[in-house]
């Protein structure tokens, strides 16, 4: 199966040193190569409040909480309390602050947007925030996604000189580790959530396999942001997707003048060079991909599955196991850890790993289907506790 590296919900850019200078934008753009739009893509109305946000906002009960906590902590009850909107972490869609609002859901990045757009109408100020977190990696449709993460600060307008208080500001973070509090962060500037935003649903439409409607998104994310690496590496798998190989090699190159280490573009510049007829440089590469990523993402799990069709369930087992100890909060290499203890008949250890995968799960839909497989699972466990005969459960889950 041909493959590529996207990147979801990161953006990277220059650490302690200045960013990179963008590489001209002129000679990797296209825009004969896809039909135009049917409308303009833009991006003006991401932090717009709906009428359904502004009533809300305006409500006796938002601003009860309000009163009672203070400006941060009471938009974020007023938001995200279980008893009253019942927002929910959902990362299949990139949204707007309405889209997101209404749909009642969204992934880390929407929630942001979000949150900095009812922070704004209350006045309050916000700063964007690059969470310094293991990038998690996942496949949909032929794509390796990447998902790094960001959160949102927030804090009073103007706070009254020599008054300093610690309670009225507030890091809002939608990471499940109970560990989001301590990570570093890096501070992003709104451009960046923009072009963030539109690199998202630019591989979002990739993935439905939408090429043309990706190339618009990214194009403009990268007007808006010219140092996007993640939109450069977008916009060469869009090529390489659309038979357009030598274009991609260009824009892949141009990627690692910014960051030379960048697995997500080795990944992907390594087999376009053979199909470009460069097979000395691909070997080369592909010799450096795995002297500096030895085991790369997913490289554990892909044994685990190959001993899993071969039925050696043992061996699957403890190769689950491997790319769960570095992935801790991937739903897939959980529920095939499941999978494998199930196929040696030990429910318990199966329970628990489907348990684990619902939990981690970004996806609404995924997560109850996962409750429903360990739903059975524990029926046939307290089945077999009770003394009544079954049979040895099948090993598919899936």
């Amino acid at each position: 199966m041909r493959t590529w590296t996207l990147l979801l919900c990161v953006l990277l850019t220059g650490c302690a040193a200045p960013p990179p200078q963008s590489p001209p934008l002129a000679g990797l753009l296209d825009d004969t190569a896809f039909p135009a739009p049917a409308a303009a893509v833009t991006a003006s109305d991401l932090f717009t409040l709906s009428p359904a946000m502004s009533a809300h906002l305006r409500s006796r009960a938002f601003q009860a909480k309000l009163r009672e906590h203070g400006a941060a902590r009471g938009l974020v009850k007023a938001l995200y309390d279980k008893s009253d909107l019942q927002l929910d972490y959902d990362a299949t869609r990139t949204q707007t602050a309405a889209q997101t609002y209404a749909q009642r859901s969204g992934n880390c990045l929407s929630l942001v947007i979000m949150t900095a757009a009812f922070a704004r109408e209350l006045g309050m100020r916000v700063r964007f925030q690059r969470v310094e977190t293991v990038a998690a990696w996942s496949r949909a449709n032929a794509l390796y996604l990447v998902s790094e993460h960001v959160n949102i600060h927030l804090a009073p307008r103007a706070p009254a000189p020599n008054s300093y208080d610690a309670d009225s500001e507030l890091t809002v973070d939608f990471l499940p580790s109970r560990d989001a509090g301590r990570l570093r962060t890096r501070e992003l500037e709104e451009d960046d959530i923009v072009a963030l935003y539109l690199n998202n649903r630019a591989v979002e439409e990739l993935v439905q396999g939408r090429d043309a409607e990706a190339y618009w998104l990214v194009r403009e994310a990268l007007r808006i942001r010219p140092s996007t690496l993640a939109a450069y590496n977008t916009l060469g798998v869009i090529y390489q997707r659309s038979g357009r190989p030598l274009l991609a090699e260009r824009v892949y190159r141009a990627a690692l003048e910014q960051k030379p280490d960048s697995l997500l573009v080795m990944q992907n510049l390594a087999p376009l060079l053979a199909v470009n007829g460069k097979a000395a440089e691909s070997e080369a590469l592909m010799q450096r991909i795995a002297r500096l990523h030895p085991a790369p993402p997913f490289h554990y799990f892909d044994q685990g599955m190959a001993a899993w069709r071969a039925n050696d369930f043992a061996r699957a087992r403890a190769l689950f196991a491997r790319e769960v100890a570095r992935a801790p909060y991937n739903d897939e290499f959980h529920f095939w850890l499941g999978v494998a203890h199930l196929g040696l008949g030990e429910l318990d250890p199966a329970a628990r790993q489907l348990a684990l995968a619902r939990d981690t799960s970004v996806r609404a839909d995924t997560r109850e289907r996962y409750a429903a497989k360990l739903a059975h699972l524990r029926a046939a466990s307290a089945s077999s506790a009770a003394g009544m005969p079954r049979q040895r459960p099948a090993p598919r889950l899936n």
